[in-house]
């Protein structure tokens, strides 16, 4: 009888766990965006993770200074090019223009030979030359330096086994922007980013989103001020905050971490604003994509800020990755906003150098927000 009664009550027990567990899961499926971001994510930061994060060194571009281009330099110039660490960007016609092509920022190294370079070698047994990195990323810059030394060791050992004769080829290895290799001239642009980003992003659409989840943003919408000012009003606070955040970064990496701004701080303003209401039109488009908090936050935090960390160059740099995901990182705004920086602040570099980078923020400032205003009002109706 007793037994009967435990096998009763423990089938209404069961019965009972699971409808509540068949009820959570109605409640996780009716939302079908919070399930395509907790299916999906688990997916693209394992491959993000597995082929953006390397220590290695691949495609890193370089500019060659040759006087004598002679046989000798050639063979370096070849050995150095024939692998998948450095590609040959292009030759230089004079010392001149090496100040120019490092703030282009297309050429992260420059090897200057010295005249007569193969008589040197031959008559003398020793020449020399010049490697300039590029240190505003130091650890790119350490590794490609120990690359490229031990490319001239092994032609250094070939000729040597060749002819016998004691030949010494001397590198010498210049840190440019950060000589003292620190890492926070890497480190506080990465930053500026991704603090901008998770502030505008994730807080705006949180914000918006709330107002939607409590029924609030009906009744905003039923005051006589227009839908465009009630968002205007939402994203507003978050611009003087991310503002003030920017200015606070800037004091404690010039006098905390000894980051100097190099470059013209009215430009840096500009392009950082530039980079806020990008990140503010981010965080609206999520709002209009999401209808509860937790989306938005999976949504901005995951879907944001992961792709700062690794595709904007912050930690990794997106020439040592797949051709793929070097595609996929020029959508992400981060990456333009942190290289801009890193010319205008440590390099020093005039607005005329990230023309490029304004115009891509510009344009994406452009389209996400008349999108985002768009989708606002669609949703809405």
């Amino acid at each position: 009888m007793n037994m009967a009664k435990n096998n009763f009550q423990f089938s209404i027990f069961n019965f009972q766990f699971w409808c509540f567990v068949q009820k959570e899961f109605y409640h996780i499926f009716r939302d079908r965006r919070t399930v395509m971001v907790m299916i999906l994510m688990p997916i693209i930061q394992v491959i993000l993770f597995g082929f953006a994060i390397t220590t290695e060194v691949k495609n890193v571009k370089i500019a060659i200074y040759d006087p004598s281009r002679d046989v000798a330099t050639q063979h370096i110039t070849e050995k150095i090019g024939a692998g998948e660490f450095f590609i040959i960007d292009r030759y230089l016609n004079s010392p001149a223009e090496i100040d120019r092509t490092f703030r282009e920022g297309e050429v992260s190294v420059i090897i200057l030979f010295s005249d007569n370079f193969g008589e040197r070698l031959l008559h003398t047994g020793d020449a020399g030359i010049q490697v300039l990195l590029d240190a505003s990323e130091p650890n790119q810059a350490s590794s490609a330096g120990m690359y490229i030394n031990s490319i001239i060791a092994d032609y250094q050992q070939e000729l040597m086994r060749e002819a016998s004769i004691p030949f010494q080829i001397r590198p010498e290895i210049r840190m440019l922007y950060n000589p003292s290799m620190k890492s926070g001239y890497n480190f506080v642009p990465g930053v500026m980013g991704m603090i901008l980003m998770l502030i505008c992003a994730m807080m705006t659409s949180i914000a918006i989103v709330r107002e939607k989840e409590m029924g609030t943003m009906e009744v905003l919408l039923a005051s006589p001020v227009k839908p465009i000012y009630v968002v205007l009003s939402k994203m507003s606070p978050y611009f003087v905050i991310s503002w003030f955040n920017l200015i606070t970064i800037l004091l404690l990496s010039v006098y905390v971490l000894g980051v100097p701004v190099s470059g013209n701080l009215f430009w840096l303003n500009v392009l950082s604003l530039l980079f806020i209401v990008v990140a503010l039109g981010l965080g609206l488009f999520i709002s209009t994509l999401v209808d509860t908090q937790v989306a938005a936050m999976l949504a901005s935090g995951m879907g944001m800020i992961m792709p700062v960390m690794l595709l904007s160059g912050f930690v990794f740099p997106t020439e040592s990755m797949p051709p793929v995901l070097q595609w996929l990182s020029t959508v992400v705004p981060a990456r333009w906003y942190i290289a801009a920086v890193r010319r205008i602040m440590i390099e020093g570099a005039p607005v005329q150098a990230v023309w490029k980078e304004f115009a891509i923020l510009a344009g994406m400032a452009a389209v996400i927000i008349t999108v985002s205003l768009k989708n606002f009002k669609s949703r809405l109706e």
